[in-house]
């Protein structure tokens, strides 16, 4: 939301100048707590097999179903919030993953804990698009630094998730998970603060709409179109080449140095913490010089270092591979603002089909690279996933955003 909007809502005590701070973290917060929880789901695998004798097979319907209803249905609840904007969806949405966890809690089999992790995966699908357009109004035109706040919530609470269900939910089993049931409480609590904000916005906006023209983007729509396809091909490439490293660079370090297992957590969480500041670095970056050339430099940019990466010494690993998070996190900020630019009038429809990508990708990427690691080697699959960030070239193609007003 650029200034000139917020001089709209002068006047009120709750509504401020500029860029929203406090909403941008409380939704980082609730960002944080929403990650948490869904990356908890797939901590409790091994205890769900051993307690219910599932089978691998069983374990990935639940994936599948969780996978779905987490990312497939982002597209539509963002492109629905677009026509009919809800203020108060996020904490309902909460409120849904609220009900799976403690369904997940007490289920006593296959059936009823896919109804629950599907609850669970409803409560994300409605909470991203929104919460990113939320994110964006309270930026005061500072749209990648809000995205990149939001963000980098989602990135803390997929690192702490695992933790936790360690710490709490493996020693005292099953129906432990009814303690995080406290954080999607406190996370509702919060958004419906936020709610009211939010609805305060909506008809401050609505009522400035009849003196306003509507923000527009002037490029032809075989352009636009074809800027979103790089979009969707970076992401590829930037999640493939993560869930590659999420989930297999411990092995890759236990496989060829001989570390311990504890040490290579160690250095997963070094690749980790720098991701996260990476995200956040590029926020400012993006509204800096451009999001073109963040998205360029931050794809493009990690090549050198992870084509490396697979050929060093482990000192040289893991300082290639913190370097290559630091860089490589910048991008996925700075091509959800490229893309609401793109798409003004569509901001949760395109902030679902981003977050629904990344989760889906991720997902895709880890099995793919499980599957070939089973039929080469975790060294092979390294060597192969560096090479991803080069596609990362193709971003010079993408079109500069002009914004302007529909007359």
């Amino acid at each position: 939301m650029t200034n000139k909007v917020f001089d709209k809502l002068k006047g009120h005590p709750h509504l401020t100048e500029g860029t929203a701070y406090t909403i941008l973290f409380t939704m980082g917060a609730c960002h944080l707590l929403n990650d948490m929880i869904q990356s908890v789901i797939p901590a409790l695998y091994p205890l769900l097999k051993d307690s219910f004798g599932f089978t691998f097979a069983q374990i990935g319907i639940i994936t599948l179903v969780f996978q779905l209803t987490s990312s497939v249905f982002q597209p539509f609840v963002g492109n629905y919030a677009d026509r009919h904007p809800q203020p108060y969806s996020l904490a309902l949405g909460m409120c849904f993953t609220l009900l799976g966890l403690l369904a997940l809690a007490f289920s006593p089999g296959f059936l009823s804990i896919l109804l629950s992790v599907a609850l669970i995966g409803c409560g994300s699908s409605v909470f991203h698009p929104e919460a990113s357009r939320v994110a964006q109004l309270a930026s005061g035109g500072r749209k990648s630094l809000a995205q990149s706040i939001f963000q980098v919530g989602g990135n803390g609470g997929s690192a702490i998730g695992p933790l936790l269900a360690a710490l709490i939910v493996m020693p005292y089993g099953q129906h432990a998970v009814a303690w995080f049931a406290l954080a999607a409480m406190l996370a509702s609590f919060l958004l419906t603060r936020v709610g009211y904000w939010y609805s305060l916005v909506l008809k401050r906006l609505k009522a400035a709409q009849s003196k306003r023209a509507a923000a527009t983007c002037t490029l032809p729509a075989k352009t636009v179109r074809m800027a979103l396809g790089i979009l969707v091909l970076m992401i590829f490439s930037k999640y493939f080449f993560n869930a590659c490293m999420t989930s297999y660079f411990t092995f890759f370090l236990i496989d060829k140095f001989g570390v311990s297992v504890e040490a290579s957590q160690f250095c997963l969480f070094a690749y980790l913490a720098a991701f996260a500041v990476g995200t956040l670095l590029g926020g400012f970056l993006g509204d800096r010089y451009g999001r073109k050339y963040v998205i360029l430099f931050s794809i493009l940019g990690a090549a050198p270092f992870t084509l490396a990466l697979p050929y060093l010494n482990l000192a040289g690993t893991i300082t290639m591979s913190i370097l290559t998070g630091l860089i490589i996190a910048s991008a996925f900020s700075a091509i959800v603002v490229y893309a609401t630019d793109l798409k003004p009038d569509k901001v949760g429809m395109i902030a679902g089909i981003f977050f629904g990508l990344m989760f889906g990708l991720g997902g895709i990427g880890s099995a793919f690279f499980g599957w070939l690691a089973d039929l080469t080697s975790i060294e092979f699959v390294f060597k192969v996933s560096t090479w991803l960030p080069l596609l990362g070239v193709i971003a010079v193609f993408l079109p500069d955003v002009r914004p302007s007003k529909r007359k």
